[in-house]
């Protein structure tokens, strides 16, 4: 009986040991998101022939999502004021194709511009009309 006991025992105090483990890995994190609507023109250009590789614009909705395991001395993960003038001075009532110069000015190409220039930023979604969105996130 004693070392039936004793297995109970040391079974148990592995699986303790292993979640404590897994919660030490597991960090506390905050998260924002900000949803801003922007008009704005683009030309694709492609490999293959479309409509869009002529000019014309959208009214999209980019969604701006940021994380950090810790608030920064303002008390915030990345203010949301500073997400929308990425956002907004960059790309609102632009001709995107200036903005970007040498990248083609595909929403995923876009969503990835914005997650690489705001703070925090690890996922960035992209509608350029309903039912096409397009989503980049970082690989953390």
């Amino acid at each position: 009986m004693d070392g039936f006991v004793e297995e109970v025992l040391e079974g148990n105090s592995r699986k303790i040991k292993d979640r404590c483990a897994q919660r030490q890995k597991t960090k506390d994190m905050y998260y924002v998101e900000k949803r801003i609507e922007i008009s704005a023109a683009h030309n694709l250009n492609l490999s293959y022939e479309s409509k869009c590789e002529a000019l014309h614009g959208h009214n999209w909705v980019i969604v701006v999502y940021c994380k950090a395991p810790q608030l920064n001395q303002d008390g915030m993960v990345t203010d949301f004021t500073h997400i929308k003038k990425v956002v907004k001075d960059t790309f609102d009532h632009k001709y995107i194709n200036e903005v970007l110069k040498d990248i083609n000015p595909s929403a995923e190409n876009i969503a990835k511009w914005i997650c690489d220039h705001v703070d925090n930023c690890y996922k960035v979604s992209v509608q350029e009309s309903e039912g096409n969105t397009a989503i980049y996130e970082r690989d953390v």
